[in-house]
């Protein structure tokens, strides 16, 4: 402990490297997710409603293996939930999720005071 005292200073500041580098990776999980055309069509089209793997898959000209690894992105970066209810999926969008993601985007374009 005391050479990690030495390299954070305070537990503090290591318990606040660590957040950064926890958001840091949540961020890049973000920006992967929506980088893809696809994963963007899908949000688009889960804003309509709440649909089965299956019924987005039904909206996409590939495999269905491909549809569950965009799911799979989305999940991962918090952009989707899903409820599995008897044999299927439902994906929705998570709506805090993109709450939290306008925020972080609007702290960009607040002026700073000279």
């Amino acid at each position: 402990m005391a050479n990690s005292k030495k390299k954070f200073g305070s537990f503090k500041s290591y318990l606040d490297i660590c957040l950064n580098i926890q958001t840091t990776k949540y961020v890049n999980a973000l920006f992967k997710a929506l980088n893809d055309p696809t994963r963007r069509e899908i949000l688009e089209i889960l804003k309509e409603k709440d649909l089965t793997a299956g019924e987005i898959a039904d909206r996409f000209d590939m495999s269905k293996p491909s549809i569950s690894h965009h799911l799979d992105l989305l999940k991962q970066a918090g952009l989707v939930n899903s409820l599995k209810e008897g044999q299927f999926i439902f994906y929705s969008l998570n709506t805090t999720v993109m709450d939290e993601i306008l925020k972080w985007f609007v702290q960009f374009t607040k002026s700073k005071k000279k």
